[in-house]
């Protein structure tokens, strides 16, 4: 591995007049230049059964070379739209502007002015006769269009964060030849088991009810996008909010008044059936032929898992071109906007944003789009990294040949007695250690008012949970070295429940010395002593610790086992810090609560909640613990 420490040069400097400007005038002058620089066109391109997708294209006014395309394909609109109304910079930032690529816009089938039918989080069709279509044969059919119809080089490339980098994704099945570069940015691998709506069977209820109180089926014909209008909670809190909402079937009676069917459909399936399997991405990353680059973010709230399956489906099926997995310090989206130098409380020491803007993602669309440039072999080794991550801890840059990291040794982190957590397994026999899970009083995500998933809760100080007796702690001794720990965490619980079903919360925290310093400034009073930094947190719901498509209840009093796997990190603990592990029942309200009760939890009702006596085991042979690797 390489490393590249933080520096000044590695930065795009601005000159004192760009630096004085407010963000009025940068926007103005943006959009000044892309007005005098591009041609905008508006096209309603054909797919194979004749249905026609609208689609902005930016060209350059500049003819005097063919350039690329770069694609993006959107359910979010691609306003503004007419085509005297431009976008403020086109591409994925504003350096894409300057250096000059034909972007296309495009809002695909059944969203906006897209003719045809939207399906929320499709399907890949595996055998499709010769009209059949999907996301696949509609950006491949969109690619044949754009490449006939459009002056360019011959070569294409598709971007996207989130749902668009889910299209992104899509883009790789089945190909378009002239497709030769692909960055797929927080895509959804798998929606119904670790991104966006479930995880290990847990529904992420904040972040879908948020979602979609805004995001519905359209009304009729193909149409402009509607003034949005945010869902009004109504207060701050919106732990109270959710609390006083009362159980999952309540969402629709008193909010959504069955209005969506995309939200019926997360709802009808809290298993991982058919449904869910249909629409995971990962099984159809086979062979994949143009480059690749996966992007996310370390404090992902929503689709951290979704890169590092795909990267890893694509591995596993031997790419054809070169991919490489980019992972850095950011909440979802945050590396195509701002500075990325800090996130919460916490601070990276270096532009991280804008370092990957210009050292990594500008140079991958150029070397593989335009042939110019190293693209991203410029290091000593020369070659393509197979992952390009931002360390925690240490904060820096560090290119990977192969991830997890070649060398790193599987370590195994034990529950002891005490709160003690150690490398060492426990020479005591099998114990137990347990607390009361209370649905009517979660557990909550963050430790004040404010957001059900707020975009930095995965940094976020967990002192004040460590606190509550519903809460199990176990911590080492300050380290005398770093830890390095790079890849999946690998939970193995040994539990029981006095109920017939339980959630089971695991946390890995970065505990900070007490001398740590404080910001400087500080004008939030942050007390960084002590701080608890969330590195890496999932939950478990106990009934599908066999299965996830068939859940089983717990014979209540009996240990059982949960084992599953975390997304990955790559974390440095230093010297003076403590490994920590919290396990709680609750995480609320991020995820919905579980009556306690084996039953269909969207069905449940008030009095299916009940209190339930958790215990985790710890000791022997069957004793809790983390399996994680480490950088010697």
């Amino acid at each position: 591995m390489i490393r590249f420490y933080a520096a000044t040069s590695l930065f795009l400097l601005c000159s004192p007049t760009l630096c004085s400007q407010t963000p009025a005038e940068k926007i103005r002058q943006q959009l000044e230049y892309t007005r005098s620089h591009y041609t905008k066109f508006d096209f309603r391109i054909p797919m194979r059964d004749g249905v026609k997708l609208f689609t902005s294209v930016y060209a350059p006014k500049d003819q005097a070379q063919p350039y690329p395309i770069l694609l993006q394909r959107t359910p979010y609109s691609v306003a503004p739209y007419g085509i005297d109304n431009y976008r403020t910079f086109v591409g994925p930032s504003e350096l894409f502007t300057k250096d000059g690529f034909i972007v296309a816009y495009q809002d695909v089938r059944g969203r906006y002015l897209s003719e045809g039918s939207f399906i929320d989080v499709p399907v890949h069709k595996r055998l499709i006769g010769a009209k059949d279509t999907d996301e696949s044969t509609d950006t491949y059919d969109t690619i044949e269009w754009l490449t006939k119809n459009v002056a360019n080089n011959g070569r294409v490339g598709i971007w996207g964060i989130s749902y668009p980098g889910f299209y992104a994704a899509f883009s790789l099945i089945d190909a378009h030849p002239a497709l030769k570069a692909v960055s797929p940015q927080a895509p959804m691998g798998d929606v119904g088991n670790g991104d966006d709506s479930y995880h290990n069977g847990a529904f992420y209820l904040a972040a879908n009810f948020g979602f979609y109180t805004s995001f519905k089926p359209r009304k009729g014909d193909p149409a402009r996008p509607e003034e949005g209008k945010r869902f009004d909670y109504g207060t701050r809190d919106e732990y109270d909010f959710y609390l006083r909402m009362g159980p999952l079937a309540n969402a629709n009676e008193r909010y959504l008044k069955n209005e969506n069917v995309y939200w019926d459909d997360l709802l009808r399936h809290p298993d991982y059936d058919a449904f869910w399997q249909g629409r995971a991405l990962a099984p159809h990353m086979q062979k994949v032929r143009p480059a690749v680059l996966w992007v996310g973010g370390w404090f992902d709230a929503e689709d951290l898992a979704g890169p590092l399956k795909l990267f890893r489906a694509t591995e596993g099926s031997g790419p054809m071109s070169a991919d490489t997995l980019v992972m850095g310090p950011w909440p979802h989206g945050g590396w195509s906007r701002g500075d990325g130098d800090k996130l919460g409380n916490l601070a990276f020491a270096s532009k991280t944003g804008e370092f990957y803007r210009e050292h990594i993602e500008l140079p991958f669309f150029v070397n593989n789009l335009k042939q110019k440039g190293d693209g991203l072999k410029a290091s000593a080794s020369g070659t393509v990294p197979k992952a390009w991550l931002f360390e925690t801890g240490r904060n820096e840059w560090v290119r990977f040949e192969k991830w997890p990291p070649q060398g790193a040794a599987a370590k195994t982190l034990y529950f002891d007695a005490g709160g003690k957590l150690s490398f060492a397994p426990s020479a005591k026999g099998p114990e137990f250690d347990e607390y009361t899970s209370d649905p009517d009083r979660p557990v909550p995500v963050i430790g004040n008012i404010g957001s059900g998933m707020p975009g930095n809760y995965m940094t976020f100080d967990q002192r004040f949970a460590s606190k509550r007796p519903d809460v199990l702690v176990y911590q080492t001794d300050p380290l005398e070295h770093d830890v390095t720990i790079a890849g999946p965490i690998e939970p193995v619980l040994h539990v029981s429940t006095s109920g017939t079903d339980s959630d089971f919360v695991v946390k890995l925290i970065d505990v900070y010395p007490a001398d740590y310093p404080d910001p400087d400034p500080n004008p939030m009073g942050v007390n960084m002593g002590g701080y608890q930094q969330l590195v890496r947190g999932e939950p478990f719901r106990g009934k599908y610790r066999n299965s996830f498509e068939k859940p089983e209840p717990f014979a209540a009093g009996k240990p059982a086992k949960i084992e599953f796997s975390m997304p990955d990190v790559c974390h440095v603990f230093r010297p003076g810090h403590r490994i920590m592990v919290q396990i709680q029942s609750s995480w609320f309200p991020l995820i919905d609560r579980n009556p306690q009760v084996f039953l269909n939890i969207p069905t449940a009702k008030v009095a299916d909640f009940r209190k339930a006596v958790e215990r985790v085991y710890r000791g022997g042979e069957d004793g809790s613990r983390l399996r994680v690797l480490v950088v010697e």
